[in-house]
Order: C-alpha cells, then sequence, then structure tokens
C-alpha cells in the first residue's frame, strides 16, 4: 500500500488525507490457444536473418506454465480528464531484431511515446489511429523511414484509444498495439499474468481487462477502493 495525498483539507492546524491504494492481480487464460505462426520471413530477410538464432514466432498470446496470461492491458473504465502523462516519463517501442518491442504497449494521453532502431538497418514506422484527434497530432509523422542510430521518432496522443496500430512496411511481419488512456490507473500484465495499479484513491470504479486477440472490448468488474487498503481483483480471459 502506499500512501498519497490525493485529497487534503485544512482545518486550523489539523491536516486530513485521504490514503490511495493499490489494486493487485492476476489474469489467467481459459482454453488452449492457438499455436503461435513462425515468422519465416526474418530468418529468409538477408539482413533480419542475420541478426536472429531461433526461428522468431509471433507473440499473440503469451502464456505462463499455469495458463498465466502476459499483454493484457488492465485499466479503470469511466475515469477522463485526469492524465498526468505531461510529466511522466516517456514510453520506449523499440525495434530489436526486426520484432516491435514491447508488442503491446500503454500510455497516457500527453504522455512522450519514443519509437527506436536498434537494429543495424533501416525500418519504416506506419501508424494507423482510428480516433482523428491522434492522427491529426502526428500529421506528418504517420509514415516515416528511421534509419540505424536514428534520433528516436516522437509521439504524443490526445485522445484515448485501445490497440492503436503501428507497423513496418519494410518487413510487413512486425506490428505493436499502443493502448493511450486519459489518467494514470492502468497497468499491462507481464508474462506472469500479474499487474498492479498504484495510488488509486478511494471509491467504487469499474476495472476491465482487454486483451487483443481474446477480449478486445474488455472483461468488466465492479470493485470499490476502500481508505488506505490493497485492493485484490483476478480475471479470466476465456477463449470462444
Amino acid at each position: 500500500m502506499k500512501i498519497s495525498p490525493a485529497v487534503v483539507l485544512f482545518t486550523g492546524l489539523a491536516t486530513f488525507s485521504v490514503a490511495a491504494g493499490d489494486i493487485t492481480g492476476t489474469v489467467t487464460l481459459q482454453g488452449t490457444p492457438p499455436a503461435e505462426i513462425p515468422i519465416k520471413e526474418i530468418k529468409a530477410d538477408p539482413f533480419c536473418g542475420k541478426l536472429v538464432t531461433d526461428q522468431p514466432t509471433t507473440r499473440f498470446f503469451v502464456v505462463g506454465p499455469n495458463k498465466e496470461l502476459g499483454d493484457v492491458v488492465v485499466m479503470l473504465k469511466g475515469i477522463s480528464g485526469k492524465s498526468t502523462g505531461a510529466t511522466a516519463e516517456p514510453v520506449v517501442l523499440d525495434q530489436e531484431k526486426c520484432l516491435y518491442v514491447p508488442q503491446i504497449v500503454a500510455l497516457q494521453t500527453g504522455q512522450k511515446l519514443l519509437v527506436r532502431n536498434s537494429d543495424p538497418l533501416l525500418h519504416n514506422v506506419h501508424l494507423t489511429p482510428k480516433e482523428k484527434a491522434n492522427e491529426t497530432a502526428n500529421a506528418g509523422k504517420l509514415n516515416l523511414p528511421q534509419m540505424e542510430k536514428a534520433p528516436d521518432l516522437v509521439y504524443t496522443f490526445p485522445a484515448p484509444e485501445n490497440f492503436l496500430r503501428f507497423q513496418c512496411d519494410v518487413h510487413k511481419w512486425m506490428f505493436a498495439w499502443v493502448t493511450v488512456v486519459d489518467h494514470p490507473y492502468f497497468a499491462v500484465t507481464g508474462p506472469d499474468g500479474k499487474f498492479k495499479i498504484s495510488n488509486v484513491p478511494p471509491g467504487k470504479y469499474t476495472i476491465t481487462a482487454l486483451h487483443r486477440k481474446a477480449a478486445p472490448n474488455g472483461i468488466d468488474k465492479e470493485i470499490e477502493v476502500k481508505e488506505g487498503a490493497d485492493t485484490t481483483v483476478d480475471f479470466t480471459v476465456e477463449l470462444k
């Protein structure tokens, strides 16, 4: 649990503060995911093939030994205009061994996204926002080449959007998906399926878990964060 002065009232010499809490949990997968597909084009490419030893595959389902599900975006719903993105640390989306890393990214409105090229070859950064405000804000940067060791490309998004697509037109198997949230109360599950949303003010909320393939519209739950207490909520994503 972390304590933050979410609300401070002054009455004479007395100071009253409301203690925020953390939301933690685990997302698991119910059902057997389809087999990942070998990306044979990487090995066959005369430049990319030199960067890899193993056979890369798609990463649609990152599943642990006990069905823990990674790459799930978990966030509070019904909150807007609370972004702290303008002062938050930038998020890095790298191009490494002819793949986007990480493949699933989440950040706040107004927060900088740095797209980096760590490969010794040319990539092309092509994003296709569905929200008009996000397209307009990045006019002139929606489809750019990026040479090796070139400066990071910098993007910001003013509007919430789920799974905004990034792709490379030079290497057509390269994709990443960026979710933009209008507040800081979100997380992306790791390979162990766990997530943590920190410093949530007390209150009743709807929390949702989104997986690009299995739950693109989200799985909702109602929760209550009590003052000074942490909250646990788990999700099961069912393959149908």
